[in-house]
């Protein structure tokens, strides 16, 4: 498949996965729970609630009561006013609904990422698409921000925390010593987070093995006869690189093989930082293997590998993400499933919020490696 066609089926598959998670998300720069207080929605309440409790001949503090679910309220009471309710076409507005029960009913997603690329790394794209499928489920909406940098991120996340936006906070990555997980366990703020903390005592978190995951890919070019094994990665204060690369160096380390420093590098999660990051590789080395912690990494190594090297390298990405498939040759590279990652990750959290099933606090979600062209 060439370029323009492979571009065209990205261009198609972020489309389709934008609408599905449109349907579900409150964009922050749109909706504001303040900015509705402010136009009036209490006075929008108390007329429509008026009219239902003068119909079902109780107070219009019973009304708000009933949307609000008090355990107070008798069934009996709570069936006269649905009913009221049903015969005027009510329906209870989600702000107004909130400032009576004092939930918003909304989860704050903090993405890593600028407004640019947003959109591009496939990987947030699957998560969102998991947080959303089970926050539908149970009632709940998506508040995401994105942002440039770690300070930022505190930023958002003290701003949602003290205009009440969001019942708690989802963040999709984890950080050597994170200031995020810092703020949110001093604040007691219920929060989740995807990817193992350093110290998980006192937090939710979901993720997969990572350690296991790049032990195991490593050991799978072994098996093939490699021995020249390049490692690229993503940011190294990011606990994912960390275990990923202590998986690749005891996996290396398990036949004897000496770490080769001039064989690592670190990469952002574009195609052009690992093509980069393969020129650096390949000028102070001779892999004959690279395995990559990101599908976008891989892409860019892949171009690095056919422009510089006459040799086959094999390769291999992390999150099988739709064009791995499509790449010529397509790419062998490992399925963390990342909607399972989402999905469960606001369950935990979703969970914590009514609290449910608080005995449990992670999930490690399996993975797979999903073999094609590149190591064949």
């Amino acid at each position: 498949m060439n370029a323009f066609a492979q571009n065209i089926l990205f261009i198609f598959y972020i489309w389709n996965c934008i609408c599905i998670i449109l349907l579900n998300i409150r964009i922050n720069n749109i909706i504001s729970i303040e900015y509705f207080k402010k136009l009036g929605s209490e006075v929008v309440m108390a007329v429509t609630i008026k009219e239902v409790a003068k119909l079902a001949n109780v107070s219009p503090s019973t009304v708000s009561r009933v949307i609000a679910d008090n355990p107070r309220i008798s069934d009996a009471t709570k069936q006269k006013v649905y009913k009221a309710m049903k015969e005027i076409d009510y329906h209870p507005n989600a702000i107004a609904r909130s400032l009576v029960s004092k939930t918003t009913k909304t989860i704050g997603l903090i993405l890593p990422n600028s407004d640019e690329d947003l959109f591009v790394n496939p990987f947030f794209i699957q998560i969102m698409r998991g947080i959303s499928h089970y926050a539908q489920k149970k009632g709940y909406y998506i508040m995401y921000t994105y942002s440039d940098n770690e300070d930022q991120e505190v930023e958002y996340i003290s701003s949602l925390m003290n205009t009440r936006r969001v019942d708690g906070i989802i963040l999709p990555t984890v950080r050597k010593d994170d200031k995020c997980i810092d703020y949110l366990k001093k604040s007691n703020y219920p929060f989740v987070v995807i990817g193992k903390p350093e110290n998980t005592q006192g937090i939710s978190w979901v993720d997969n093995d990572n350690f296991h995951a790049m032990y195991s890919v490593v050991n799978f070019l072994i098996q093939k006869g490699e021995r020249k094994i390049a490692f690229i990665g993503g940011a190294a204060t990011l606990n994912v690189t960390i275990n990923r690369l202590e998986g690749y160096k005891k996996a290396m380390e398990s036949i004897g093989e000496e770490i080769d420093e001039d064989m690592i590098e670190v990469a952002e999660f574009t195609e052009k930082s690992g093509y980069d990051a393969m020129k650096k590789i390949l000028s102070k080395s001779k892999p004959t293997a690279v395995v990559t912690t990101d599908d976008l990494i891989a892409f860019g190594a892949s171009k690095a590998i056919y422009e510089s090297s006459d040799q086959t390298i094999s390769i291999v990405g992390f999150n099988n993400t739709p064009l791995a498939a499509y790449r010529n040759p397509s790419l062998s590279s490992v399925d963390i499933n990342s909607e399972e990652l989402g999905y469960y990750a606001v369950k935990l959290l979703i969970n914590k919020l009514e609290n449910e099933n608080t005995y449990i606090n992670n999930y490690v979600i399996d993975t797979k490696l999903v073999e094609r062209e590149s190591t064949k």
